[in-house]
C-alpha cells in the first residue's frame, strides 16, 4: 500500500475486479491532474520525480529497492572504505517533502504502450505520462558465462560480496599451505580501464598495501597482485591523453599491474583465458568492462541500439510516443561531441530526467517540447590516497587538487546530511589513519564464482 495524504490521495487496488485476471492499479488523479509514472529512483528518475512536483501532475515513482544508491561512491564500499549505508537514502524520505509524489517498491517487467500500463511484479499501474530510467546492467557483450565466473559492481548486494570476496580470500590464504594455492588466493583482476576499474584496481591496491599488510603479519603481502585489464590500448578513454598517461603512472606506482591491449575471453577454474591464448590464475576476477541498458530495454518491443539502449527522440521522448520518455543510462540519443552518444554517466541522467518532466509538464500546459541540451561539467576519476585527474571546462587537473575537487562534488550530490557526514568522517579517519573501518565479512558465503 502506497502512503496516503489527506490532501493528495493515491491508492492501490489490491484485488482485481469482478471477472478479471489482472488487477488494475489505478492512481487517483488529484483534480483531475495527470498521473505520470517514474521508473527507476536512480539519479534520472529522481531529478525527473523532483521536477514534476512543482507541477500540476501526481508523481508514483517504482523501484526494485526501497533506497537511492550513490553508485560513484559503490567501489569504496568494495574495498572496506565506507558502509553501505553510508551511500543509500530510503526513496521515501526523498519525496515526502512533495505532496504529490509517492513512491511504490515494485520492479518494472515491462510496458503495455496501448493499454498504458507499466506492468510489474505486483499488479499493473496505469500512466498518462511515463519516465522510464531503470538504470544499466554490466555489458558481458554475449558472454553469458562471465556473469557467473566473475564479480559486478551495479549495487549494494554486489559491493558486499566483492568485499566479502576479497577478505575471506585473505583469511583462507592465511591458513593456505600450497604456495601456488596461497598466491591465486591473493590475485585479483578487475577487467576494464574505465573510471569504475581504474578506482577498484587503486583502492584494491591501497587496502592491500596500507591495512591487510598489518591484518596478516604471516602473509607475504607483496605476493598479492592487483592487475587491470583493458582490451584497449588506453585507460580512462573518456579523458584526455595527458591525464590518462598520469593515471596510468600513478597506478603503476601503486602496484597495479596494467595490462593494454588484453582482452578477455573467458573465466574458467580460476583462470583469466585471454583471447592469445595466454592465462592467467586468480582468486578473484572484477567484470567492470561495459554497461547496458537494464534489461527492461529487451522487452519493450522499442529501436535499440548498442549496448541495449533505447533509441529517444531529441526531446527524449520514443518518436511514436509523445507521452513516453526514456532517459539516463536506458537512452540513446546522438549530439555530444557532435555525433556521439551521451555517455551513461549521472550527470546526463539528471539533465535528461529534468528535461523529460519539462516536457512533460510542456505537454500538460499544452506547449511544445524542447529538445535535449547537455552541459558537460566534466569528468572526475579517483586514483587513490589524494591523487584524482579532473577534466572541466578546459580545466585539466591531476594529482591532491584534482582529488579535493573529486571529493567536493561527491559529497555535494551525496543525498541526506547524515551520510555526508558519516561519508567525510570515513574519509577523514582513513586519510588519517592509513585505515580501513569496514573490514567486515557480512556473510560466511562467498558466492565463489570460480
Amino acid at each position: 500500500m502506497i502512503d496516503t495524504r489527506q490532501e493528495n490521495t493515491i491508492e492501490l487496488a489490491t484485488a482485481p475486479a469482478e471477472g478479471r485476471s489482472d488487477a488494475l492499479v489505478p492512481i487517483a488523479p488529484h483534480m483531475g491532474r495527470p498521473r505520470v509514472v517514474v521508473v527507476g529512483a536512480g539519479f534520472g528518475g529522481l531529478s525527473a520525480a523532483r521536477t514534476l512536483a512543482h507541477g500540476a501532475v501526481d508523481v508514483l515513482v517504482l523501484d526494485r529497492n526501497n533506497y537511492h544508491g550513490f553508485w560513484p561512491l559503490l567501489y569504496q564500499v568494495a574495498t572496506a572504505g565506507l558502509e553501505s549505508e553510508s551511500i543509500a537514502y530510503p526513496v521515501r524520505a526523498i519525496l515526502r517533502k512533495h505532496r504529490n509524489a509517492a513512491f511504490a517498491m515494485l520492479a518494472a517487467r515491462g510496458v503495455d504502450f496501448e493499454r498504458r500500463l507499466v506492468l510489474t511484479d505486483g499488479v499493473p499501474l496505469e500512466y498518462d505520462y511515463l519516465i522510464l530510467a531503470a538504470g544499466s546492467a554490466n555489458n558481458y557483450f554475449g558472454n553469458d558465462a562471465l556473469a557467473e565466473r566473475t564479480y559486478g559492481l551495479k549495487d549494494l548486494n554486489d559491493a558486499e560480496r566483492l568485499r566479502n570476496r576479497i577478505l575471506s580470500a585473505f583469511e583462507r590464504a592465511a591458513l593456505e599451505p600450497d604456495p601456488a594455492r596461497r598466491a591465486a588466493l591473493l590475485t585479483l583482476v578487475v577487467v576494464g580501464g574505465g573510471p569504475t576499474g581504474v578506482e577498484l584496481a587503486g583502492a584494491f591496491a591501497e587496502l592491500i598495501r596500507h591495512v591487510l599488510r598489518k591484518d596478516y603479519p604471516m602473509l607475504d603481502v607483496s605476493q598479492a597482485r592487483v592487475l587491470l585489464v583493458e582490451a584497449g590500448d588506453r585507460i580512462l578513454a573518456t579523458f584526455p591523453a595527458s591525464l590518462q598517461r598520469k593515471a596510468l603512472r600513478r597506478l603503476e606506482r601503486m602496484g597495479v599491474e596494467v595490462r593494454l591491449n588484453t582482452a578477455v575471453a573467458s573465466v574458467e577454474d580460476e583462470a583469466v583465458v585471454f583471447k592469445d591464448g595466454a592465462q592467467l590464475v586468480a582468486g578473484t576476477v572484477v567484470w567492470a568492462a561495459g554497461v547496458r541498458a537494464a534489461a527492461l530495454a529487451d522487452v519493450l518491443g522499442v529501436a535499440q541500439a548498442r549496448g541495449a539502449r533505447v533509441k529517444v527522440a531529441p526531446t527524449l521522448n520514443l518518436p511514436d510516443r509523445p507521452e513516453v520518455f526514456v532517459v539516463g543510462d536506458m537512452a540513446y540519443l546522438e549530439g555530444y561531441h557532435g555525433s556521439q552518444a551521451y555517455p551513461q554517466v549521472a550527470q546526463v541522467a539528471l539533465q535528461q530526467g529534468k528535461q523529460a518532466a519539462r516536457n512533460i509538464l510542456a505537454q500538460v500546459q499544452g506547449q511544445p517540447m524542447r529538445a535535449f541540451r547537455y552541459l558537460d561539467l566534466g569528468n572526475f576519476a579517483t586514483i587513490g590516497r589524494s591523487a584524482a585527474i579532473l577534466d572541466t571546462f578546459g580545466i585539466r587537473l591531476s594529482g591532491f587538487l584534482a582529488w579535493i575537487g573529486w571529493l567536493f562534488i561527491h559529497l555535494m550530490y551525496l543525498a541526506g546530511f547524515r551520510n555526508r557526514l558519516i561519508v567525510l568522517a570515513n574519509w577523514a579517519y582513513s586519510y588519517f589513519t592509513y585505515d580501513r573501518g569496514v573490514r567486515l565479512i557480512t556473510s560466511d558465503d562467498e558466492t565463489r564464482k570460480t
